[in-house]
């Protein structure tokens, strides 16, 4: 039977990639990534600088699959769920045609994510829907995440001691306000903008890589910089992945 490895790479740091993940790799005969145009190139080229690393073993292949295009709601717009579904559809099919077309009976195929698959990303959810028409096993392995990454570089616990600690977005924190300490993830508002300036704020952009930007302080002494600073480095590169810890 066809078999799928989902390899959590770490946050962009090669060094992250773990000691399961280097056997995954060499045990893969194929690589999916998805093209998301332009602007995100170096994303794949990551991926490939991750494998030219650590797999020892000649003949592997990189397969780029069309990422489809999907219809742009707000996610506090009526509709997101379903635009979201509709995406996640359309993925699927792409891959399951991959899959089908690009693995032997009994190859082995895989699909690396960013950090760990099991924070916001959509390759579990999405290989589920492939099962439907094609048929593969498949196993995780997991990652080093952006938030790991983030308190390690400012050096800071995750919590305060005997606290809980929220992982949320941008607009759920623009939603419900912050209570206590939260990590806040797939913000492109800047929401911690509305909180109080008292209120601290670890930031880390592109964690782990040579582009990797850090602040650190209160929102009202470093908030209106690290907008400056994600405003710039988005129209430098055309994307950007960041991420925050908020305390209360």
């Amino acid at each position: 039977m066809r078999k799928i490895h989902v390899i959590g790479i770490g946050a962009g740091d090669l060094d992250y990639v773990t000691a399961q993940a280097v056997t995954a790799l060499n045990d893969t005969a194929v690589f999916f990534a998805m093209d998301k145009g332009d602007a995100k190139t170096d994303l794949v080229a990551l991926r490939r600088a991750v494998c030219e690393r650590f797999i020892t073993k000649p003949g592997y292949r990189f397969v780029e699959l069309a990422d489809p295009p999907r219809r742009r709601v707000a996610a506090d717009e009526p509709g997101y769920t379903d635009a979201v579904a509709d995406w996640h559809d359309a993925r699927a099919r792409v891959w399951a045609d991959a899959v089908e077309t690009e693995l032997g009976p009994d190859d082995v195929g895989a699909f690396l994510a960013w950090g760990d698959p099991s924070l916001y990303d959509s390759t579990l959810r999405i290989l589920d829907r492939v099962r439907g028409h094609v048929e593969f096993d498949y196993d995780v392995i997991p990652g080093i995440t952006a938030v790991q990454a983030l308190t390690a570089r400012h050096r800071i616990p995750l919590n305060d001691v005997g606290e809980p600690v929220l992982i949320t977005t941008g607009r759920q924190l623009r939603d419900g306000g912050l209570t206590g300490s939260a990590v806040v993830m797939l913000d492109a508002d800047c929401s911690f903008l509305r909180c109080a300036p008292e209120t601290r704020i670890w930031w880390g952009a592109y964690l782990g890589t040579p582009d990797e930007l850090l602040a650190a302080g209160t929102v009202g002494e470093v908030g209106a910089h690290i907008a400056e600073m994600r405003a710039a480095a988005r129209a430098r590169h055309g994307w950007i992945m960041d991420t925050y810890l908020l305390r209360a």
